[in-house]
């Protein structure tokens, strides 16, 4: 989560509790006008809390996008006639490997490009993988054989690309969010950078084994 969206939460989280605690002392002194005010300021702080908490949650796995940057490193080994074991390395060392039924690799990625009124939060265009699949060449296999689909993205309650989707509310704040997928033949060993901009997302054969770099 970005610093200053994090003291933002921090200073509404304070700030509802000061006007909270005053609201019970104006009414203790019977000042009825006086609670009634301070009570709204702290339900305006707890609102404003409550949405960038929720911006917070939402927005967590998601990666600053600057630049062409590798999102995943991937080694594929073949695993049967129709089938491959794709080895995911992630930026941060992270590890992770799925048996994929098909002749391709197939991966996708939901992007977010902020508005620059929010870039002051220190929001700006982020990616997250989202999906990794098994695809077959062939049309009628595609739609006959088993197909194999993994999650890729953080488990969390809330998601900003979904939330974008269901609630025009955050369309004031996301200037466009969309999905971007790529795909390619994995039906012998070979090593993959996925690779993510802000036009989209490819994946690309390399030759000796690679590592994303961390961001610092």
């Amino acid at each position: 989560m970005p610093n200053i969206l994090t003291i933002l939460i921090v200073f509404s989280a304070l700030l509802s509790l000061i006007f909270l605690i005053a609201t019970v002392a104006a009414l203790r002194k019977k000042k009825v006008f006086t609670s009634a005010f301070r009570f709204l300021f702290a339900l305006l702080a707890l609102l404003s809390l409550g949405l960038l908490g929720m911006i917070g949650i939402a927005t967590e796995g998601y990666r600053a996008l600057t630049h062409e940057e590798i999102a995943a490193v991937v080694k594929t080994e073949p695993a049967g006639a129709k089938g491959f074991t794709a080895h995911f390395r992630f930026p941060g060392g992270r590890e992770a490997s799925y048996w994929l039924a098909g002749d391709a690799l197939y991966v996708d990625a939901h992007i977010l490009k902020w508005k620059p009124i929010v870039n002051m939060l220190g929001l700006h265009t982020a990616y997250e993988l989202d999906r990794v699949a098994g695809r077959y060449i062939d049309l009628k296999e595609e739609r006959e054989s088993i197909r194999t689909v993994f999650l890729l993205s953080k488990d969390k309650p809330f998601d900003m690309f979904t939330l974008r989707q269901r609630y025009s509310l955050f369309g004031s704040l996301l200037d466009a969010e969309y999905g971007s997928a790529s795909f390619i033949n994995a039906n012998k060993p070979a090593h993959f950078e996925v690779r993510v901009s802000t036009t989209g997302l490819l994946i690309r054969k390399v030759g000796p084994e690679v590592s994303p770099q961390p961001k610092n």
